[in-house]
């Protein structure tokens, strides 16, 4: 059984920062793509961030220079680093990967950040 939980959530100010982060069971960590997802209030979802199973990373423009995916393959971990948040920011984050066709997601962790 696949299972991703993600942690990290809070409310905080606008400039600050968190690190999300998203256990993963089930599968063979180390060699899956991993995504950061969104969501924000009265909005469609929305990608933020992947990283392949060689480190390779990308970002959506509206994070870009100011989040940081990550992995630790060890203890089957992604992460998500994020810095000088606002308010766009404030969302719903979910971790998210695929096996066998089918797009398994965590069940999210809320970021707020008050302006």
């Amino acid at each position: 059984q696949v299972l991703l939980v993600e942690s990290g959530g809070a409310l905080v100010q606008a400039g600050g920062s968190l690190r999300l982060s998203c256990a993963a069971w089930g599968i063979n960590f180390r060699i899956h793509t991993m995504d950061w997802y969104r969501q924000a209030p009265g909005k469609q979802r929305e990608w933020v961030a992947r990283i392949t199973s060689g480190s390779n990373t990308t970002y959506a423009d509206s994070v870009k220079g100011r989040f940081t995916i990550s992995r630790d393959n060890i203890n089957r971990r992604l992460f998500l680093q994020m810095n000088s948040l606002g308010p766009e920011d404030t969302a719903v984050y979910y971790c998210t990967t695929e096996w066998r066709a089918r797009d398994y997601w965590g069940q999210g962790t809320q970021v707020t950040v008050s302006s």
